[in-house]
């Protein structure tokens, strides 16, 4: 090591430190760290998470101090709720009304919103006395979650970074490839080959002997671990994580003015237990020693996927929801008592083992505008005018993704309306040729609607949405048929010389698009998890705000916006009629009818592949090889059975028998 360490690794070792011992870990596991590697010992992973995000973006935009209490409201109740608020008593289960009576300095402010006739959200001031007229806009919080993102990138090496926008207000980061990086650069020795040649070699010691945390809540170690214990390389990887970790909310806080919590540890399950253990504004790091002391102290249904139903079976056939509790069960009586699949992961879980992935899936899928309507519209002209205000919010979102730059393009629009118990919907094409925008998203809405109309007895509706999906991205250099027929001058100065420039006109290369073969290209694979309805950056869980209004990032899906919804005084019935127009099945939302479509579609088309496959496997084997100037002998006959063929020349009967 070199004469001057970094300033967070303390030479000197504490009374009673034993002596020099082997590294845990092997050359193998350092290389792996550059592959980002789910499975090696040394990965380093961090959450982080936005403080009550959707209060602070209004705290920030209105310039309110960090001290003063403030709350997000929507219609009658509350969907977010800051730190000092919180202070007086006030959490997401108080209307408004509840709330000022705690705190009467209290600052509720509307969330933005659409209004009949606007061609813009706006915040209105009047907002909670027009539910009927109203629907809720979050491209606030959109808005500023992509800024938050792009700051988040701004801080990482770009070939080193690995980023997984998981919601609106939190993000994983696979840490590894960097911290592999400053590993070699603050330690050369590891910059050596392995003895032998042989990866399995075990790496040297670290050449320190304490490590300096800094004010990050370190996670207390076990009994059975030592904090005299000299600290092994994946220490070292952890503290340089958490390095940079507290690096990037520096620069979140200092451009931005959001504070953000965190988590380090080895895996996605842990980092998001660690960015909820100390909040707000600070960062938990989980050793790989301190794993079982930190979960010990646990409800397992507080873990991902672990706080809805499956959570509830486990707690019910154990009959218990505590960590410590459950650990003494074998993995063969969870497997017994759950099933194979879902015994093995509970047992992995409660033990802190998590090998998923950090995906780099910042992309929307689909994007969704709806309005619930009470009372329940009753004409065309009403529901154009919400056609209207979905196309301008959609076209808000879609210019965010690049559709003006030609970037990202939906190709389907989708129409689903609501009658009494019934919804119909109708799907179609977004052509291609021309530049998308507002205007073209509306009339290809009033299209759908007027499909269903005709149908007779669709009103009163009470509720209308209208979706985007199949994005892919946009290809540049491609014209539509208009470029390509030239009028008047244009057209006599192409025909008597060269062009302008110089150049020749030459016909452009054809292009050709290439695809991966057959029916997995329509499929996605993706871990389905259910996960616990959790507010954004708040404690976690409640009623209103539920993971439904999220946005995957990943890759992300855009819910609709009226997840925020009063539910005590405007109760809302979940739309669960979407029906294939081909086989009658019942969908429960738009998106998974998209699916269902597309499963038919590709289903077709394999179908299609591969019955010209067979075709063509017959007609080769079926035909007779080349042959000049006389028949094959076993060449298929013309002739009817049971008739005696003609002797050819050159060719003599034989007799059986």
């Amino acid at each position: 090591m070199s004469s001057s360490p970094p300033r967070f690794f303390r030479d000197s070792s504490p009374a009673g430190a034993p002596g020099h011992r082997r590294s845990a870990f092997t050359y193998r596991h350092l290389a792996q760290m550059t592959s980002f590697a789910a499975s090696c010992p040394l990965r380093v992973i961090a959450h982080i998470d936005l403080d009550c995000f959707y209060a602070q973006v209004e705290m920030v935009r209105l310039d309110i101090p960090e001290d003063k209490p403030l709350a997000v409201q929507q219609w009658q109740g509350l969907i977010a709720v800051n730190y000092p608020a919180r202070g007086f008593g006030i959490g997401r289960h108080c209307t408004v009304t509840e709330a000022k009576k705690l705190c009467p300095e209290l600052t509720a402010q509307h969330v933005a919103t659409w209004r009949e006739g606007d061609e813009k959200w706006a915040y209105h001031a009047d907002a909670a006395e027009h539910i009927a007229t109203d629907k809720v806009s979050l491209d606030p919080y959109r808005l500023e979650s992509r800024r938050i993102l792009a700051v988040i990138k701004e801080q990482l090496p770009p070939h080193l970074q690995k980023v997984e926008k998981a919601s609106i207000d939190e993000v994983f980061l696979d840490l590894s490839a960097h911290v592999h990086a400053l590993l070699l650069e603050r330690f050369p020795e590891l910059g050596a080959p392995p003895p032998y040649d042989d990866p399995a070699e075990q790496l040297p010691m670290p050449s320190v002997s304490a490590l300096d945390w800094g004010s990050d809540a370190l996670v207390d170690l076990g009994e059975q671990h030592a904090e005299l214990e000299e600290p092994d390389w994946d220490d070292v990887a952890i503290l340089l994580g958490a390095e940079i970790v507290r690096n990037v909310r520096g620069a979140v806080k200092d451009k931005l003015r959001y504070t953000c919590s965190a988590g380090i540890a080895k895996n996605k399950l842990l980092s998001k237990l660690g960015s909820a253990h100390k909040k707000p504004n600070q960062q938990t790091v989980i050793r790989n020693r301190a794993v079982e002391h930190f979960l010990s102290g646990f409800k397992f249904t507080k873990m991902r996927n672990l706080g809805g139903k499956l959570g509830e079976e486990v707690t019910r056939v154990f009959e218990t929801d505590q960590v410590s509790e459950l650990l003494p069960a074998s993995v063969e009586q969870l497997k017994l008592r759950l099933g194979d699949d879902t015994g093995v992961w509970v047992y992995n879980t409660i033990r802190g083992i998590d090998t998923s992935e950090v995906n780099s899936r910042t992309q929307i899928k689909s994007m969704l505008s709806a309005k619930s309507f009470r009372p329940s519209i009753r004409s065309l002209e009403q529901a154009n005018k919400w056609l209207r205000i979905f196309a301008a919010d959609i076209f808000s979102r879609l210019t965010e993704e690049g559709v003006l730059e030609n970037k990202r393009r939906p190709k389907t629009i989708n129409l689903h309306f609501r009658h009494d118990s019934q919804t119909r919907s109708r799907q179609g094409p977004i052509p291609h040729g021309k530049p998308l925008d507002e205007g073209i998203l509306f009339d290809l809405a009033k299209t759908l609607l007027g499909q269903i109309v005709l149908e007779g007895r669709v009103w009163p509706c009470s509720n209308l949405s209208l979706s985007v999906g199949g994005f892919e991205e946009g290809v540049t250099g491609n014209m539509g048929i208009g470029a390509f027929l030239l009028k008047g001058e244009e057209a006599q100065a192409l025909k008597t010389g060269p062009r302008a420039d110089g150049s020749e006109h030459r016909p452009a290369e054809k292009r050709r698009r290439i695809e991966d073969g057959g029916i997995q290209r329509f499929f996605t694979k993706k871990a389905v998890h259910p996960e616990p309805a959790t507010e954004l950056g708040s404690d976690k869980g409640g009623p209103m705000l539920g993971s439904a209004a999220k946005e995957e990032i990943s890759g992300a899906q855009v819910t609709p916006d009226e997840v925020y919804r009063d539910s005590a005084n405007h109760p809302e019935t979940p739309i669960n009629a979407h029906v294939c127009p081909r086989c009658d099945a019942g969908l429960d939302t738009p998106e998974t009818l998209q699916s269902h479509q597309d499963w038919h579609f590709a289903k077709d088309l394999d179908e299609q592949e591969r019955v010209s496959s067979t075709l063509a496997r017959r007609g080769s084997a079926a035909a007779p090889p080349a042959r000049t100037g006389r028949k094959t002998a076993d060449a298929p006959s013309s002739r009817r059975a049971g008739r005696p063929k003609k002797t050819e020349r050159g060719q003599s009967k034989l007799n059986f028998g």
